[in-house]
């Protein structure tokens, strides 16, 4: 058994009486992560547990704090109702020890740091496939004012049915005024590699420090790389705040620069310039995805749309991460710090001291001045003054070209996903009109919220100027017609009608006309035909017409039988007439009609049957002549040998016959006279 098992205490203790500890299936800087059983539930869940020495009162410095952190996460994810967050049940304190946990929903799969390991690089249309649903519960999360401020692969969990969830919002806090730092004061608590520039520098979060770590995120799936790295995590944090995320196509030359530009948008160093929320950067993503499933390879506009409009500059010059001093403001900071690995941890570091680069030397302290000049002294007067009008010349140009260039300007505040009422409301107290100028179906945005503005969020209007709104129908759904009877023209014109398309077309025979529809999938009013997207394939069946039958040769077959068989296949058949046969046997076909060919559901087809052989009596001939016996027995068509009888006289006179008299027998056979 690995050492961390055997020195794991918690795996099967019934923590706070309820919750049965299994085994330990995650391990972070400041809590582990357990499989559970709620016996009071009888359910499966996860149960996250805050190390000995953070929460107990040991650490006086930040373990009440940390504790909170707790409760601050049981709180906020309980806010939070969204499909792709994972699920908050309970937060408690075992009497017993102090045991700090929380009890959360137990997603069974992986993280998005194995995807990472396993597929990245990935094209641009599985990236951001992944990043979707996190957007979408990031977006969630600040609509209700929380930021999650720990944004990174090992917290996106993907379950074994595909559904993705942000875990761990233990960082998570509301977004105030007051929002400063990013933990207890003097810590600076994150993933050192998905830190956001004014985290580190200002310790002050707001929702654009979750945009960076996505757009960090992005890259990291599209190059299969982190965008910074370095010795330690000090050395990783300054370059978050000296030097811009690459463009992926540095390291993967197929992305489009569009994605580029997304990237680079997402990451920018100034907080200013990224989208002000998830909402915001998951309405560029979606742009861009439309041009990705379009076949877009370049577009030049939504470049430019989607590039920030300046870029923080580089300072590689100065302050190399790679000189072997370390300034002192960051070396100060570097105490104590894990190194950075793929699979990170949430990082502490100490210190408020933010990251800055190194000033320069100060400059030298001017020489003694010489003896007093009166003529210097007064040009050096003027110049004062001229300096000082030339000043303010300067500063009221400035301020009015600011004024007219920028100051008079507000910009259009996010209302993606607002409800129409609720967006109009927040436009209105900024100063702008709204006014709906479309409303479009939406797969993700409830029907009634807002899709998209125009201007779009962040862009620079005048007070008083127009916002259009684009307003959600919610998801397009239409029922399957009924396609049954019409023709292939005449089905693909009525899907037509409802945004469908005719699928698979199998031919078969059938009574309806040929070419017309006689089945489909999925059947008329059935609950798979109901509310259907956009672009469903129905699958129908066309008639060929009336299945051939070709004809046989059924003489001498059991008429009955082959009567049965042909009228199940929907023919008619009759009996045309009935003859004795010395060659077909009773009941059997003589002849058909047609006797060759092709015929074709309700045709008719005649027989003639057998009778079987013609049968006769042999008629009494005791006493009559021997001439007249034979005559008679010869009419009926039978053959006759003459024999002497027992008692022979003359053989004049017909005594008996054999067969005898009475016995029915077939026309032709031979009978035996005996004469007297």
């Amino acid at each position: 058994m690995p050492d961390h098992q055997r020195e794991d205490h918690q795996a099967g203790r019934l923590l706070d009486g309820r919750y049965r500890i299994g085994a330990r299936i995650a391990r972070g800087g400041m809590a582990s992560v357990y499989e559970a059983v709620d016996t009071r539930l009888d359910r499966t869940v996860a149960v996250k547990i805050m190390h000995p020495g953070l929460g107990d009162g040991s650490n006086p410095e930040h373990g009440d704090s940390f504790a909170r952190r707790f409760v601050r996460e049981a709180k906020a994810a309980a806010r939070l109702s969204h499909p792709n967050v994972v699920a908050v049940y309970d937060q408690g304190q075992d009497d017993s020890d102090g045991t700090t946990y929380l009890v959360m929903e137990l997603v069974t799969g992986h993280t998005l740091r194995d995807t990472i390991a396993k597929e990245a690089p990935m094209s641009p249309e599985r990236a951001l496939a992944l990043l979707d649903p996190v957007l979408s519960a990031l977006a969630t999360a600040h609509r209700a004012g929380l930021i999650h401020r720990d944004i990174k692969p090992e917290n996106v969990l993907i379950a074994d049915d595909g559904r993705i969830k942000v875990a761990d919002f233990g960082l998570a806090r509301a977004i105030t005024s007051d929002t400063q730092h990013t933990a207890t004061t003097g810590v600076l608590i994150g993933t050192v590699s998905y830190l956001a520039p004014e985290l580190v520098v200002e310790q002050r979060a707001d929702a654009r420090a979750d945009v960076y770590a996505v757009g960090v995120i992005l890259f990291e799936l599209l190059t299969g790389a982190k965008p910074h790295t370095g010795e330690s995590p000090i050395a990783v944090a300054y370059r978050h705040v000296h030097h811009d995320v690459p463009a992926p196509s540095t390291l993967a030359p197929s992305t489009p620069a569009y994605v580029d530009a997304l990237v680079a948008r997402a990451t920018t160093r100034d907080p200013s310039l990224r989208p002000a929320d998830a909402t915001v950067l998951l309405h560029h993503v979606r742009r861009v995805v439309h041009a990705l499933h379009d076949g877009v390879r370049e577009d030049p506009e939504l470049v430019a749309d989607l590039l920030p409009s300046a870029r923080v500059a580089e300072s590689d010059s100065d302050h190399d991460i790679n000189h072997d001093t370390t300034p002192e403001p960051v070396r100060s900071l570097a105490a104590a710090v894990p190194r950075t690995s793929d699979n990170e941890s949430t990082a502490v570091l100490g210190g408020p001291a933010p990251l800055r680069a190194p000033r320069s030397p100060a400059a030298a302290p001017p020489s003694p001045a010489g003896p007093a000049d009166p003529g210097r002294s007064r040009r050096g007067r003027r110049r004062i003054v001229l300096g000082v009008v030339i000043a303010l010349l300067v500063a009221a140009l400035g301020t009015t070209g600011y004024w007219f260039g920028w100051g008079r300007y507000t910009t259009t505040p996010s209302v993606l996903g607002l409800s129409q009422a609720a967006a109009v409301d927040k436009l209105e107290q900024a100063d702008l009109e709204a006014e709906v100028t479309e409303e479009v179906h939406s797969e993700t945005v409830e029907k009634g919220e807002v899709v998209a503005t125009d201007p779009q969020p962040g862009d620079r209007v005048l007070p008083g100027d127009t916002v259009g709104l684009t307003v959600s129908l919610g998801p397009e759904r239409y029922d399957v017609p009924d396609l049954v009877g019409l023709t292939v023209a005449q089905a693909e014109a009525e899907l037509a009608g409802v945004k469908m398309v005719l699928g698979t077309q199998r031919q078969v025979f059938n009574d309806a006309a040929k070419g017309t529809i006689v089945k489909m999938t999925p059947a008329f009013g059935s609950d798979g035909a109901a509310a259907q997207k956009p672009g469903k394939a129905i699958a129908v069946w066309v008639s060929k017409g009336l299945r051939p039958i070709k004809v046989q040769d059924w003489s001498g077959r059991d008429a009955d039988d082959i009567k049965a068989r042909l009228e199940k296949r929907g023919l008619i058949v009759r009996i045309t007439d009935s003859q004795f046969s010395d060659d077909v046997p009773e009941g059997a076909i003589i002849s058909q009609k047609p006797a060759s060919g092709t015929v074709f559901k309700g045709d008719t087809v005649e027989f003639v049957v057998s009778k079987g052989p013609e049968l006769v009596t042999i008629p009494g001939i005791r006493y009559d002549s021997t001439e007249d016996a034979i005559e008679k027995l010869e009419a009926l068509g039978l053959v006759v040998d003459t024999e002497h009888a027992t008692i022979y006289l003359s053989g004049t006179v017909a005594w008996s016959t054999d067969p005898e008299s009475g016995t029915r027998v077939r026309k032709g056979s031979t009978v035996i006279l005996y004469v007297v």
